[in-house]
């Protein structure tokens, strides 16, 4: 009878093993579509789980459970619930995400001086732009047009990208106002960025581009957006990045390159997509705007003469 036993252990034992270990994206879409039907406590759980995902990494059991008001058999409970043995095969995955976050930008600089600067330098940067454009393409395909679609309904839309994501934050503000008068840049310029989050208003829609690490700002744009009741579209590097996790529609872009700084060419290629999404469903009257809106920058010589 014992050997039995142990045969039948051995085979549970193997069969978990033998399951493929979800990454952090995949665990996050999980408890998303689980959340609804969790108790309360399981709810703060995972949603601290999702909120702080560096201090699980870290923290022992009961330090995170102190953390997130439960008790600590909730979260080995939480951990079942989920599919893992326990809450340490849980925790893995987290501590795996750390180990596999981006480097410091100068960790990568360091690299790129050591590896001097050459022609095939140039052809890697060049094929790394393909890759991601590729990439994001295939993973935005069908949200895209979603997204432009909500655009398109908000009486009001407002775009906001800090630090490096500003140039496609911009981009995509200047694209969409040469056909829709309603659209407006937060940039927080001067200390401004309450004063500008005010505008945000029920029913409207917010653009926020930002990847890790993730500014602070746009991180309260996301915020302020959802909590005044609009309609929050991320462009991001990831599901669940802090203006991912409450967002209506997410747009995901890879940024690898062999150069120290991520690569933005798949940021504004998903910004240009919107805006010509957006001039195709408004239809004729927004080529009308368009034509008006190119006559009179011509007329004002915002263009120097050829």
């Amino acid at each position: 009878m014992r050997a039995a036993n142990l045969v039948v252990k051995y085979r549970v034992s193997s069969a978990l093993s033998a399951r493929p270990v979800p990454t952090f994206d995949q665990l996050a879409a999980t408890i998303r579509e689980r959340f609804p039907a969790l108790s309360p406590q399981f709810q703060a759980a995972a949603a601290f789980l999702l909120d702080n995902p560096d201090e699980v990494a870290v923290l022992s059991m009961r330090k995170v459970a102190e953390r997130a008001q439960v008790q600590p058999a909730a979260m080995v409970r939480l951990s079942q619930q989920l599919g893992f043995p326990g809450w340490n095969e849980l925790r893995e995955i987290f501590v795996s995400r750390v180990r596999t976050r981006p480097e410091p930008l100068t960790a990568r600089a360091r690299s790129l001086v050591k590896g001097g600067s050459d022609n095939q330098l140039s052809h890697d940067l060049a094929q790394a732009q393909s890759h991601n454009l590729d990439v994001t393409l295939s993973q935005n395909a069908a949200n895209i047009v979603e997204a432009a679609k909500a655009l398109r309904r908000a009486p009001h839309v407002h775009v906001a990208g800090f630090c490096s994501c500003y140039p496609v934050a911009f981009g995509l503000l200047y694209g969409y106002r040469l056909f829709r008068p309603s659209v407006s840049l937060i940039n927080g310029e001067a200390g401004t960025l309450e004063m500008q989050l005010r505008g945000i208003e029920k029913k409207h829609a917010t653009v926020v581009v930002s990847f890790a690490p993730y500014s602070a700002e746009a991180v309260r744009v996301a915020q302020a957006t959802v909590e005044r009741g609009g309609k929050l579209i991320a462009l991001t590097d990831s599901a669940v990045s802090p203006i991912a996790l409450n967002a209506d529609h997410t747009l995901i872009f890879s940024h690898d390159s062999p150069s120290f700084f991520p690569s933005l060419v798949a940021a504004s290629a998903l910004a240009e997509m919107l805006v010509a999404h957006l001039l195709a469903l408004e239809g004729k009257d927004a080529v009308a705007y368009l034509e008006q809106a190119e006559a009179a920058l011509h007329a004002q010589g915002a263009y120097a003469a050829s």
